[in-house]
């Protein structure tokens, strides 16, 4: 059984992965946090940069498998994903998707999967407009993108938890006070 863990931290914009990864980061011992955006790149060009990405990440991550080390992502290939499927991208991923997960299952380490998200989806709004301004129709778009995109990690999650039993699966909802969040993540993660 493996010593380490590997924590991947996803959700929409807006929904608190940079608070609850930097928490992690500084909570659980012996942890490298990885922040991960993908490329810009919606072409098909892009998807061959993805996948050199994202098959080298999986190839890095097996080679510290025996470190007793934790690796923390804020952001992985779950977002490139999401984000094809939502019709960001001019491609298809879920084929190098499938395969990636497939090859992270097999990795020596505990694995976990956690979604972020917000039961209120109105805080999507207040939380995107962080320049303290009166709420902008941006934010309200950007809003309604968050939602998107969390109804989709919340479906993706379903989805790995029926079909990556080793895979520790968990939902959190970000909208409570940050102390139970925490406290929910020392559980989960125990630590």
């Amino acid at each position: 059984m493996a010593n380490s863990k590997i924590v991947i931290v996803e959700g929409p914009q807006g929904v608190g992965k940079t608070t609850i990864t930097d928490y992690l980061r500084h909570s659980m011992k012996y942890t490298n946090l990885y922040r991960l955006s993908g490329t810009s790149d919606s072409t098909k060009a892009g998807l061959e940069k993805s996948k050199t990405m994202y098959y080298n990440l999986l190839n890095y991550m097996k080679t510290l498998e025996n470190l007793n080390i934790n690796l923390l992502f804020d952001r992985t290939f779950f977002t490139e994903e999401i984000y094809c499927r939502l019709g960001f991208k001019d491609y298809s991923f879920t084929e190098v998707y499938n395969e990636l997960v497939e090859s992270l299952s097999k990795l020596d380490f505990e694995i976990y999967y956690i979604t972020l998200y917000l039961e209120d989806e109105d805080l999507f709004e207040e939380r995107l407009n962080r320049s303290g301004k009166a709420v902008t129709d941006y934010a309200k778009f950007e809003k309604e993108s968050s939602v998107n995109q969390q109804n989709m990690y919340l479906q993706m999650a379903d989805e790995l938890a029926e079909k990556y039993p080793n895979i520790h699966v968990h939902k959190i909802e970000t909208g409570k006070e940050l102390e139970q969040t925490k406290q929910e993540l020392k559980e989960i993660l125990g630590f």
